[in-house]
């Protein structure tokens, strides 16, 4: 093997490149990006040659404050989503991690100037690349005779003793765009600007947790996490936290955070008190869902009133994030009225989002529903001879389907998503609670219309709706106390074709065998499980499974087999009291 083989085969195996990264190419992805955003966005447009999202408007710019902030790619939608009236007037882009050229940061503040600005701020995340590079950009730009001055945002509280370098720039970085933005909108000059924008700094901390390295396009993972690990105050590009522990509640883990960031003991602490009202900033750091940010940012606002602290507003989603990374930032600004207004002024920057002005804390979120529209699971009925057996039946059909859970769940996963056994369960459960604290009518239609309310509540998803339609429709039919076979006959017709109108499909365990059927008119010899084997032959047309290649489905329906079982259970029942 040629030496030139083994140095290829070394390199690949010690560079894990990110696999799965939806680019054209590492070379352009940038430049794509930037692209992107500015085709989708009426508002923004390029700098040709540069890096560089431009407000389209730029004449209306002329006798106001200018603001330019900008950093590495990677970070999504900062900074170019947060240009548009009312916030920054320019956005310049370096590489995927990488700090900006001081000659694009230049073009973009002549840009600025050219457009009439009275004076142009730059607002820098604390990294010494970018202090360095917009710092140069910026006297240069004063030799080129423009007003020029710089906010540096360090918002960063993780350590209890920050390097000489200081605290890092983190996602606060967004919240002075904002302020800063509704400032220059208002006609104020760039020392009042500076002057405010200095002074909210200080009451501004943000503190990040990671349960996933991030990876730059064409690179190995940024940093190593085992699974089940999480990373206390690590930065937005992967540098390392402080902390490294096992992966914990969602209440717990925003506890810890908010305990870190305001313990007095730390130098780079944000000083909270009881009483103090704050702005809430939830960032997603790139991967986490929806439903997790959403239970965050709950866990955020519960604890923080739990301290005494008032939350006047929430953002929640992704902000300023760090590619794919699997985690969440936690951003706090002390709001007094002055700072609310701001916060509160109109932007028509993209990224921005569409912000309630109304306060969080104090304010009644929760309303109850109309009385008409609770299942009158709880009525009281009296019982009737036909009570005992059937109560028996439920008992067998619950203990039935709690046996059968497992198996239900296997058959699940070949066309579903697994827990077909875990739902029948969840209703097998809450019915025999239902039993202990009960009568069961004895009226067959009180029955089943107590049984769809409460499957209806407790079961949940396609399979609870189903059930709750079938056994609703069927109750319909048995309001008269008749309980002959004919009668359960008629009832299980209109519950399947019920099920069929509103779920848009044949009730195929009782259209391909007859077994069902025949079980109410006569219940000795019958094979229970015929009608749900008949499933393994025939196509999915509605459901998860309808979107599965038919000849991928080879095992019986789930659904089909829980029905089987049900009925079988029944007949059991019925057998027994002869």
């Amino acid at each position: 093997m040629s030496l030139l083989l083994h140095i290829y085969l070394l390199l690949t195996s010690l560079i894990q490149i990110k696999k799965h990264c939806l680019i054209n190419s590492v070379d352009s992805c940038v430049d794509e990006a930037l692209c992107g955003l500015v085709r989708a966005s009426g508002g923004l447009a390029l700098l040709r040659g540069h890096r560089v999202v431009l407000r389209s408007d730029p004449s209306n710019l002329r006798g106001k404050v200018a603001l330019l902030s900008g950093g590495g790619s990677g970070h999504e939608p900062a900074h170019g989503g947060y240009v548009g009236a009312g916030m920054l007037s320019a956005a310049v882009a370096g590489g995927v991690f990488a700090s900006p050229p001081p000659a694009s940061i230049l073009a973009a503040v002549l840009a600025l100037h050219d457009a009439g600005a009275s004076g142009v701020l730059l607002i820098v995340k604390n990294y010494t690349g970018d202090r360095l590079n917009f710092g140069l950009a910026a006297e240069q730009a004063r030799n080129h005779g423009v007003a020029v001055d710089m906010v540096i945002v360090a918002d960063d509280c993780a350590f209890d003793q920050p390097s000489k370098a200081g605290r890092r720039g983190l996602c606060g970085t967004v919240l002075i765009h904002k302020l800063a933005g509704a400032l220059a909108e208002e006609g104020r000059s760039l020392d009042q600007i500076v002057s405010k924008m200095t002074e909210v700094l200080k009451g501004i901390g943000t503190l990040g947790v990671s349960l996933s390295p991030c990876s730059v396009p064409g690179c190995r993972p940024s940093f190593d996490l085992p699974p089940g690990d999480m990373e206390l105050g690590l930065g937005i590009h992967g540098e390392p936290g402080i902390k490294r522990s096992k992966v914990a509640s969602a209440d717990e883990v925003v506890k810890a955070m908010l305990d870190h960031m305001t313990n007095p003991a730390s130098q780079s602490h944000l000083p909270l008190t009881t009483g103090d009202t704050v702005v809430l900033c939830v960032n997603n750091l790139g991967a986490l869902s929806c439903l997790e940010m959403a239970v965050v940012t709950r866990a955020a606002i519960n604890s923080l009133e739990n301290r005494g602290v008032a939350v006047a507003r929430t953002m929640s989603g992704s902000f300023m994030t760090s590619l794919e990374m699997a985690g969440v930032s936690l951003t706090l600004m002390k709001a007094d009225p002055e700072t609310l207004r701001l916060f509160d002024t109109k932007t028509g920057a993209p990224a921005w989002p569409n912000l309630s002005a109304a306060s969080v804390s104090g304010r009644d979120y929760v309303t109850d529903p109309p009385t008409s529209s609770t299942p009158p699971q709880d009525s009281k009925h009296a019982e009737g001879p036909l009570s005992p057996i059937m109560r028996k039946a439920l008992e067998k059909i619950c203990s039935t389907l709690l046996e059968k859970q497992e198996e239900l769940n296997s058959l699940d996963r070949a066309a579903g998503d697994g827990d077909c056994g875990n739902t029948h369960a969840q209703a097998a459960r809450a019915v025999r609670e239902w039993l202990q604290g009960h009568a069961v009518p004895g009226r067959p239609g009180e029955m089943l219309s107590a049984l769809a309310g409460l499957v209806q509540e407790k079961m949940g998803g396609s399979s609870g709706a189903l059930y709750s339609l079938f056994l609703t429709a069927a109750a319909g039919h048995m309001t008269d106390g008749r309980s002959d076979a004919a009668a359960w006959a008629g009832a299980v017709h209109a519950g399947t074709q019920a099920m069929s109108r509103y779920g848009g499909m044949r009730a195929a365990i009782l259209d391909e065998d007859p077994f069902l059927l025949r079980c109410l008119h006569g219940w000795k010899d019958l094979p229970a499980a015929s009608g749900a084997e008949a499933t393994r032959s025939l196509t999915a047309r509605a459901g998860r499974a309808s979107y599965i290649a038919a000849e991928r489905v080879t095992q019986p329906d789930p659904g089909a087999v829980a029905v089987a079982a049900i009925f079988r259970a029944v007949l059991e029942t019925l057998q027994e009291q002869e």
